[in-house]
């Protein structure tokens, strides 16, 4: 039997990278997804990809208004969330810390951060009528063991792992497991920002020989723990800060 056949999601950030990854294999798995990205174009056309036991939906995951109706469209389209992916995120671009302007480090914050807050307030509420729930965030290595020229982003990845976990404790006697996910980077969109160098072989090379297993995160991957954690088999694990990392936090 699939994984999470049956099981409703949201997945943020899902119109590529990570969050496409995740959506897919949530899909194959047997569940129905609300495919929700900043850019409709790309949640469209990932959730036709998918076919009918998707749906997209455009969402700036740092206004509230436009969260509530991301679940509202996912409770009148599937049904109440069984699970909520939190993997929209953005990042600055790797510099020294005071070359960050405040615009930037708002928007980080708002959408790497806040985001969880507006999400938490949108479905908590029903997850705790249906008394049960999974809430993923997608994290970071960065807030765990940090690089330099990253420090924004990496403290708000910090703020996301070390939430995941108090949301654990809070909720978890209301059924309501949650975990943070924490992929070392990938070649996604925001690739070459986190880098704060072009995209050669040789660049790459620098950030490969601090990964153990000698390559970078793939949405495969993520999206592998992604189902293990939103699955039953999971239902003993909550408050997990999980390195998807190839040894990178060793």
């Amino acid at each position: 039997m699939a994984q999470l056949n049956q099981k409703i999601a949201i997945v943020t950030g899902a119109g590529g990278g990570f969050g496409q990854g995740i959506a897919s294999a949530y899909v194959k798995e047997g569940a129905r997804v609300i495919v929700a990205d900043i850019h409709a174009p790309a949640a469209q056309q990932v959730a036709q990809s998918l076919g009918a036991n998707a749906s997209a939906f455009t969402c700036d995951v740092s206004k509230a208004d436009q969260v509530k109706a991301l679940v509202a469209h996912c409770v009148a389209t599937f049904g109440v969330p069984d699970i909520v992916v939190n993997n929209a995120g953005t990042t600055h671009k790797n510099r020294p810390m005071l070359e960050v302007d405040e615009a930037m480090f708002d928007k980080v914050f708002a959408v790497n951060v806040k985001s969880i807050f507006h999400m938490a307030h949108a479905v908590v509420p029903l997850m705790r009528q249906q008394q049960r729930g999974v809430i993923l965030n997608i994290g970071s290595v960065a807030g765990i063991r940090p690089r330099p020229g990253l420090s924004w982003y990496n403290a708000s990845k910090g703020a996301v792992n070390v939430l995941s976990k108090s949301m654990a404790v809070e909720l978890g006697p209301e059924n309501i497991r949650v975990n943070a996910i924490c992929p070392v980077m990938g070649v996604t969109g925001l690739f070459e920002d986190f880098m704060g160098l072009p995209d050669t072989p040789t660049n790459r090379a620098k950030f490969l020989g601090t990964i153990p297993l000698g390559r970078f995160a793939q949405a495969s991957d993520v999206a592998a723990a992604a189902v293990f954690l939103a699955s039953d088999a999971a239902e003993f694990f909550t408050g997990l800060e999980m390195p998807v990392d190839g040894g990178r936090t060793i």
